[in-house]
Order: structure tokens, then C-alpha cells, then sequence
């Protein structure tokens, strides 16, 4: 079904209560059957009348000439009766007194049998009272009034009067005793009352026997049940209706299918109720194409217009096949009851249409149905699912106005709605007004507090529930691990961890999900690894929780190896998985690994969704292939702001600035908005490619044009890009002019504009600064020690080395990583451990013999360890990214490119060695540094030396 905007334009006739009434029967508005494109408006202005109920009375009552002779006044008594028209009957009853009739006891007995049914209790019981030997009709009409309107114990409180007076039961009597003993579960009583018929020869009767069956099966004794349905000499139509009724709404669905299947073959034809039972049935089972069948034998026995096989229609075809089904049905109805608009509203809001639901209740309510609490919270949850929260309000008053403050259920959906609507203060004062909060209204709060990202009152509210010693259920602890999961709270995490165990729902998998999912967030990967492990049952969520967190964290061979486990099991992934995945691939380098799960996202049919788009561009720019990224980039269906700021941020890495900022005034034509994430991306474009003017335009106007006040990371990047283009003053007053102190990011670029001009006043001041601020970080000794190797200061070096020697400062070692047939290769400096190591340290010195002959100098100035020249040379050979390198030579096919990633950032021997490899191999080598990528290709690096 398409689904379409709306604007609702009129909603009026919520501004009176609305009574009840006797309506008169309408033809409603039609829907078409396919569902328009454009927008529409939904007027909802027909004012709902208000008229007093009234029912025909005879001319000869209305005018006050009605005699005895004229009418009997039993015929009379029976007409109101069957109308219900309560207030004719009292002045036949008042007739009946004036005449001194009253002392008449079949005429009592109508009278007793007319009030009863009419909920006049007070009145038929009087009656019952004042008789002196009230009969067993009267007995028999007070207590089928009660049965007949749910009042189960009033009818068996009458019963044992009625049986203590010795006044005997009846076919008649019977059926209504049983079925106050189901309305209260009486099973006890019922097993007596059936002892009393069994004795009195009743029990075979069809109507006694009939409520034995549904007695039993509505106590839960669906054993007894079935053995009195089986015994029973004759079971017409009446008797397998009231056994599968029961199995329905006992949720015994396929018990119910199986008994029908048994009727049909029986020879049995079923009629209306058991038509619409079985349709109820098929619901509950969520098996639509037995419903669609069912429907089919409705039509065929001429049962399709009959409200409550059209009713239960609407309701299984809008649960489990499609709403344009059950719209289809509703348009058959020629006067659809309350049940019939529940029915289709509610299928609406389930299928998220709040739109069409909204118009439903329009309609609804122009037609002169009044709503009940059921239309009511269907309208709330379309008015919360559209953010109609002035419609809302409007919802609000009337149910106010029906006096249903009180009423949970209602609060609850209030609460919801306002949440939904984002007006969190709304939904509080309500709650606060709640004067019996049940765990339900608790969890809507909550749930309200964490949507709105206010995470922190979500925490804190399901604290203050707890204290308060109210129940919680899963529900709960799910909503509240959300919340911690944002705020990052591990000791509360753990404390909840503790109470779901505590309390039972350790093993529940929403429970056991949330608790995956903060764990990982939180950077506990250990314990979430753990709760994986110990999981009861295995499901897709837990696999993608996981998989995020060895993602996030840094463990993607981990991540893509629980990806295998779970394609072993049987577990199909969905776009949350594969993002995940790709971002694992994004982080490792692994380009192999990425490309495979894209065609995973292109087999189980994902490349229409955001996640993983976005991700496979991210993956293709991180990998290496500014290429590939560019191709998912353009098949992004619907590229929102990520999508842009995934493909400029790429550009800039690789470090095509040019190309990036293209894209980005692209970008603003499309009238997407740019957030601080596309400006790093476009200010880092600028740096990295050495456009000056260009950073100062963007970073001098983030503010006026896109509204975007510049952060740490935007002064970090401007810094930088001055610095390195030898505007040392001018970094430096941007350092002086900020907004907020200079954090680690600011005087790490200026240590690397330092270190780049040999500037060793700015190296001291910047190195100082980041000691102060990172003291445990080895890379401020290390840049600070090439300062002063570079200037010549080689007494500084030493000192440098003895600082990190004394204050046990590890350089932190440097380390590539290359990805061959889908395995990721560990390499570190002078590293033998491989199992090919014999070969690569070959192929090194094939290609330094090569490199030599083509004018090579190793730069051994850039080596800081107190050795000779000689030692020196042989250490900057074996560099990590040497060896990744020459084992790429030897693995992969002759022309591939060589993809190698690497902890830090590429020395310079190293750059100008692959400068050097490329061309004498005649291949591209691709390095992503700690900064950006390198693609060394025809004798040149991509970077132009300015990196």
C-alpha cells in the first residue's frame, strides 16, 4: 500500500460530549480502492446529534385512553421486553397498578422478566420481594437479567435464595445458572448445578447441555468439556459453536481449526457465529490464507454481509494479510456498528496509515457513531504516530468530558501520545496527576523520557519506581538499559544486570538483547561477549549487538568471524548486521571482506536501506577504493545528510580536495543542510589538499550560512592547515582567539606544523602542552625527538629518550595490516614471525638492490636509536609497512593493487620508498596512515608529498 501525507484541515465535533442514542442507519463514505499518491484533507466537520432515545409507543398509551380490553397487557409487556423500551413498560406498569391488577402473577412475571432485561434491577427485584411465593418463572427472569448483562454473582446470590426456598430449576432456568457460573469461574458450583440437572433428567437437554460444554470449557476444564460435548445424542449447530468459542477465546487456536474441520465433515453447516469464531481463530494463529479461504465459504453459504462474520473479517485481514483487504471488506458493510470502525481504525494504526486512521474517525464520527475507549486510543496512537499533538489535545478534552480521567488504560495512551508528540512536560504533568500509577503508566514515562533523549530522567524515574516497590517487567528493564546505553552508565548497567537476575528475566531475550547491546556501548565487549555465550536461545538482535561491538571497539576479525558462526547456524542477517559488518571491514582495511558483504546486501536485497548504503561507502573510502565508494554512492536510493558526509569525507581522506568540495556545493544545491560532520569533512578536504583561501571561507562562515558553530574539531583542522602551510602567527592566533582552552587535538597539529618547518620554539610549547594533557601518550616524545633530530639538537634526542625511559613512557609500536584471501596479516618492525618470512625479507632485498640502482637514499636521519649508520639502514628496511608490502608482492595475482593499512603515520623513508616499489613493480600500492590514505602509483604518491 502507498502511503501518503496528510494535513488535517477541520476536526470539529469533539466540543460536546457525545451520549448514547439510538441512530438512525447511514450509508457511509467510501474509500477508493486504491490508495492516491497525493496528499489529502481530512474533514471530520458532521456534528454528532444528541437526541434523546425513543422508541415507538402505542397512540392508545401515548393518550391516556389505553383500557385492558383494548390490548392484553402481556402481548404489551413482551413487546417492551423484546424493545427493551423500559420507560413504555412503567406506564404499563403504572396502568396495570391503577387497575388493581398488580396482584396478577403472570403479569408479575412480565414485569420482573421487562425490568431484569433492562437492567432495572432494583425494580424487578422489589417485585421478586413483594410476591409472596415468587414462581420459578419469576426466579428464572431475575436471574437470566443478571446472567444476560454480566452480573454473574448477583444471578448465583439469586439462585441460592431460589434453591433454599425449594423452588425447583428448569430447562430454562439452568442454561442462565451456568452461565453465571462461567462469567465467575464458579467451577465449584457448576459441578453442583450439573449434579442438580443430572439428577433432575435436564442434562440432556440441548440448551443445558449446550452451557455444561461452555461452563466447563470457560473454567478451564476443557477435558470435561469435550467429554460432555462428545456424549451429547444430538450436537446441532448451537453445541460445536459453543465448544470452539470457547477454545478461541481461550487462545486454543488450533484446537478450535481442528473442531470446525470435525463439524464440516459431520455434516454440520455452520452459520454466522460459528463463521465469525473461526475467522477469529485464523486471527489469533496469524494464518491468513485459511482466513481467506473461510472467507470464501462465508461467501459461498451467503454469510457475507452479516456484521459479525464482516467484523472479524476486517479485524484478521488488517492482523494478518494486508490493510487494503480489510478496507475492501469494511466498504461491504452497508451499516457498520462500532465494532465494524474499531475494527478498520485500529488496522490502520497497526499498519502505521495514521492517516487513513484519522479519516476513518472522521467518518465515524460524521456518520453519528459514538466512540468508545477503543476508537479513542486508536485516535491517540494515529495523533502520536503523526505528531498531531493539537488534535491530540482536542482527543484529550473529550475524554475528559466522558469522565475518564480515572480510567488507566486512557492515561496511559494520553501519556504516549504526548510523549510521541514530543511534548514530554504534558506527558509528566499527567502522570504526576495519576493518582494509582501501575507499572504500565510507569513504563509509557519512562519510554516517553528515553525517546526524547532525556536519558538521564529515564534512569532516574525507574530508580524512584523502584524504590516505590512497583512491579517491573521486561519492558522496563529494556527501555532503562536504552537509556544507559546512551549515557554510558556501566555501574548502573551492572546494578540492572544484577536486578534482572534477581528478579527472573535473566533469560528473557529482550532482556538479554538490551543487556548486549549497553554492555557493548559501554565498552564492555568482555561482558557482553559473556552474556552472548550464556544466551538461552539465539536470535538475529543478539548476533547484531555483538557484532556492533567488536565493530566499534576495534575487534572487527572477531566481529566478521561471529558473522560465520551465525551464516553456519542458520541465522539470516538483516541491514543492521551487514552495516555492522562493514564498518568492521572499514576499520580492519579488509576490502575482500567488505566486497563480500556486499553481496550479501545485494542477496538478501538491503541496498535500498540507509545503513547499509551509507556503510558501504564509508567501507569502500576506508578500504582504499575511492572508486567503489563513489559507484555506492550513487546507488544510495535516498542520500541524507550521512550519505553526503560519508562521500566528502572520503574524497578528503584520499585527498581528491578538489573533487570533495564539488561535491559538497552539490550537495547544498540538493538543499541538503550540512551538520559539523560535513564541515570537518569539507575543512579537512581543504587541509590535506592545501587550499588556504577555500578553509577560511568555510570556516569563517560556518555559522551565518548553515548555522553551525565552530567546535574543537573545526579550530583543530583550520590549525592544522595553517600550520602546515607555514602560517605559524596565524595558527597561533586562531589558538589565542578561541572560544574555549585548546585541547590535544589544537596542540597536536601544531606540534606537526612544528616538526614539518623544523620549528623547535612552537615543538617545545606544543609538546609541553600535550604532556600536561596526555602524559601517558609515547607519539609527543617521539615528534618532539624528530624535532630536535631534524634541527640537529641530537644532546635533545637523548634527553627525550631517557624522559620516556624514566617515566616508563613505551613508544607505541608501529603496526600494519594487509588482507590476503580473506585473511588479515599482522606485520611489526624487523617482525619474523610469519610463516612466509623467508620470502618477504627475499623480496626486500630484490627490490632495495632495484631501488638503489634507481637512486635511492634511505633517510636514515629520521631513526632516533643510538646506533651506527649501518644498523639504522637495516631497521628502516624492515619497517611494518616494508614487510606488508613485500608480502603483497608475493601473495596476490601479478597487477593487483596493494591495499596496506597502518597504526600511525607513514615515515617518510617509507613514502619515499613506495614512490620507489610502485613504479619498479608496476603496481599501485594503497597505505592508510593514521591520517589519510597514500596511493603511490607511476612514481608519485597521491598526497604530493603533503601529508
Amino acid at each position: 500500500m502507498i502511503k501518503w501525507t496528510m494535513k488535517l484541515c477541520f476536526f470539529h465535533s469533539l466540543q460536546n460530549p457525545l451520549p448514547q442514542r439510538l441512530y438512525l442507519p447511514f450509508k457511509p463514505k467510501t474509500l477508493p480502492t486504491h490508495f492516491p499518491d497525493s496528499a489529502k484533507h481530512i474533514q471530520t466537520s458532521a456534528q454528532v446529534s444528541t437526541d434523546a432515545q425513543t422508541t415507538p409507543v402505542p397512540s392508545s398509551v401515548q393518550k391516556g385512553n389505553f383500557s385492558p380490553t383494548s390490548i392484553s397487557y402481556s402481548k404489551l409487556l413482551s413487546q417492551c421486553a423484546a424493545s427493551k423500551s423500559v420507560g413504555v413498560g412503567m406506564e404499563v406498569h403504572a396502568h396495570i397498578i391503577r387497575c388493581g391488577c398488580s396482584g396478577d402473577q403472570s403479569l408479575r412475571n412480565h414485569l420482573i422478566n421487562l425490568y431484569s432485561k433492562c437492567r432495572f434491577f432494583r425494580h424487578a427485584r422489589k417485585l421478586v420481594d413483594e410476591s409472596t411465593e415468587p414462581d420459578l418463572v419469576s426466579w428464572s427472569a431475575l436471574i437470566s437479567g443478571y446472567a444476560q448483562n454480566g452480573l454473574g454473582k448477583e444471578a448465583l446470590s439469586a439462585f441460592r435464595e431460589m434453591h433454599s426456598l425449594g423452588v425447583k430449576c428448569n430447562e430454562f432456568t439452568f442454561p442462565s445458572v451456568l452461565k453465571a457460573c462461567s462469567i465467575t469461574r464458579a467451577l465449584v458450583l457448576g459441578k453442583q448445578v450439573h449434579g442438580i440437572a443430572l439428577l433432575t433428567g435436564f442434562e440432556s437437554d440441548e440448551f443445558v447441555a449446550n452451557t455444561l460444554v461452555v461452563m466447563y470449557a470457560k473454567c478451564g476444564e476443557f477435558g470435561d468439556s469435550r467429554r460432555l460435548f462428545d456424549a451429547m445424542p444430538e450436537r446441532n449447530v448451537v453445541s460445536w459453536n459453543a465448544l470452539f468459542s470457547c477454545y478461541v477465546q481461550s487462545d486454543s487456536y488450533g484446537e478450535a481449526m481442528d473442531l470446525f474441520q470435525e463439524m464440516i465433515l459431520s455434516g454440520v453447516r455452520p452459520n454466522e457465529y460459528s463463521l465469525s469464531s473461526i475467522i477469529n481463530a485464523c486471527t489469533g494463529l496469524g494464518e491468513g490464507s485459511r482466513g481467506r479461504k473461510i472467507h470464501g465459504y462465508m461467501v459461498k453459504l451467503g454469510y457475507e454481509f452479516d456484521s459479525f462474520s464482516a467484523n472479524a473479517l476486517v479485524d484478521m485481514y488488517a492482523k494478518v494479510k494486508g490493510l487494503e483487504d480489510a478496507i475492501s471488506v469494511f466498504e461491504k458493510i452497508a451499516q457498520p456498528d462500532i465494532v465494524s470502525w474499531n475494527a478498520v481504525i485500529a488496522g490502520c494504526v497497526l499498519h502505521e496509515c495514521h492517516d487513513w486512521a484519522l479519516q476513518f474517525f472522521g467518518q465515524m464520527n460524521g456518520s453519528g457513531i459514538c466512540p468508545n475507549m477503543f476508537t479513542l486510543s486508536s485516535a491517540l496512537k494515529a495523533c502520536a504516530g503523526l505528531g498531531f499533538e493539537k488534535l491530540g489535545r482536542q482527543l484529550h478534552s473529550f475524554l475528559i468530558k466522558m469522565d475518564t480521567e480515572s480510567d488507566s488504560f486512557v492515561n496511559v495512551g494520553l501519556i504516549d501520545m504526548y510523549c510521541k508528540c514530543e511534548m514530554i512536560d504534558d506527558a509528566r504533568v499527567l502522570f504526576n496527576m495519576m493518582s494509582k500509577k501501575e507499572m504500565i503508566a510507569w513504563n509509557a514515562v519512562i519510554s516517553g523520557h528515553s525517546q526524547n533523549g532525556e536519558d538521564i530522567e529515564a534512569v532516574s524515574l525507574f530508580s524512584e519506581m523502584y524504590k516505590e516497590g512497583i512491579e517491573f517487567n521486561q519492558t522496563t528493564l529494556s527501555t532503562v538499559l536504552k537509556s544507559t546505553a546512551s549515557v554510558q552508565a556501566i555501574k548502573f548497567c551492572e546494578q540492572i544486570h544484577a536486578l534482572s537476575v534477581k528478579s527472573g528475566f535473566q533469560s528473557d531475550v529482550y532482556v538479554i538483547n538490551s543487556l548486549l547491546d549497553t554492555y557493548g556501548k559501554c565498552g564492555k565487549v568482555e561482558h557482553a561477549a559473556k552474556i552472548f555465550e550464556e544466551r538461552p536461545t539465539e536470535d538475529v538482535v543478539a548476533f547484531t549487538s555483538m557484532i556492533t561491538a567488536y565493530s566499534q571497539y576495534e575487534q572487527g576479525e572477531e566481529a566478521l568471524k561471529l558473522y560465520l558462526q551465525m551464516q553456519q547456524r542458520g541465522n539470516k542477517p538483516d541491514s543492521f548486521v551487514c552495516s555492522s559488518l562493514l564498518n568492521a571491514c572499514a576499520n580492519l582495511s579488509a576490502y575482500e571482506q567488505g566486497k563480500q558483504i556486499h553481496v550479501h546486501i545485494l542477496k538478501f536485497g538491503f541496498m535500498s536501506d540507509a545503513f547499509a548504503g551509507n556503510s558501504l561507502v564509508n567501507m569502500y573510502a576506508k578500504c582504499g577504493s575511492i572508486d567503489d565508494a563513489d559507484r555506492a554512492f550513487s546507488e544510495v536510493p535516498q542520500r541524507g545528510i550521512v550519505s553526503w558526509s560519508a562521500m566528502i569525507g572520503g574524497l578528503a581522506q584520499h585527498g581528491h580536495g578538489k573533487r570533495a568540495l564539488n561535491l559538497f556545493n552539490q550537495m547544498l544545491k540538493y538543499g541538503v543542510s550540512p551538520n559539523h560532520i560535513t564541515l570537518v569533512s569539507v575543512l579537512c578536504a581543504c587541509n590535506h589538499a592545501g587550499l588556504v583561501t577555500e578553509a577560511r571561507k568555510y570556516f569563517e562562515s560556518m555559522k551565518e550560512m548553515f548555522g553551525v558553530v565552530p567546535r574543537q574539531e573545526h579550530y583543530a583542522c583550520m590549525i592544522d592547515l595553517l600550520g602546515r602551510s607555514g602560517k605559524i602567527n596565524e595558527a597561533m592566533e586562531l589558538v589565542n582567539t578561541m572560544p574555549f582552552q585548546a585541547n590535544a587535538s589544537v596542540w597536536g597539529a601544531l606540534l606537526g606544523a612544528a616538526r614539518i618547518h623544523k620549528n623547535v620554539e612552537l615543538g617545545q610549547r606544543a609538546a609541553e602542552m600535550l604532556l600536561a594533557l596526555e602524559p601517558e601518550k609515547s607519539g609527543t616524545h617521539v615528534l618532539l625527538a624528530n624535532i630536535y633530530a631534524s634541527a640537529g639538537m641530537w644532546d635533545n634526542v637523548a634527553k627525550m629518550r631517557r624522559l620516556m625511559r624514566d617515566g616508563q613512557v613505551k613508544k607505541e609500536p608501529g603496526m600494519s595490516w594487509i588482507e590476503v584471501k580473506d585473511q588479515v596479516h599482522t606485520f611489526i618492525v624487523g617482525d619474523r614471525s610469519h610463516s612466509r618470512s623467508r620470502e618477504i625479507y627475499a623480496k626486500l632485498d630484490e627490490l632495495f638492490d632495484l631501488m638503489y640502482k634507481a637512486g635511492y637514499a634511505p633517510m636514515v636521519e629520521i631513526d632516533l636509536h643510538d646506533v651506527e649508520q649501518s644498523e639504522k639502514q637495516r631497521l628502516l628496511r624492515y619497517h611494518s609497512e616494508k614487510l606488508a608490502v613485500a608480502f603483497g608482492l608475493i601473495a596476490t595475482p601479478p597487477g593487483a593493487p596493494i591495499r596496506v593499512k597502518k597504526n600511525l603515520r607513514v615515515c617518510a623513508d617509507c613514502h619515499t620508498a613506495f614512490k620507489f616499489i610502485c613504479k619498479i613493480v608496476s603496481r599501485e600500492i594503497i597505505v592508510r596512515d593514521i591520517n589519510r590514505f597514500h596511493h603511490f602509483k607511476d612514481g608519485s604518491c597521491s598526497c604530493g608529498d603533503y601529508w
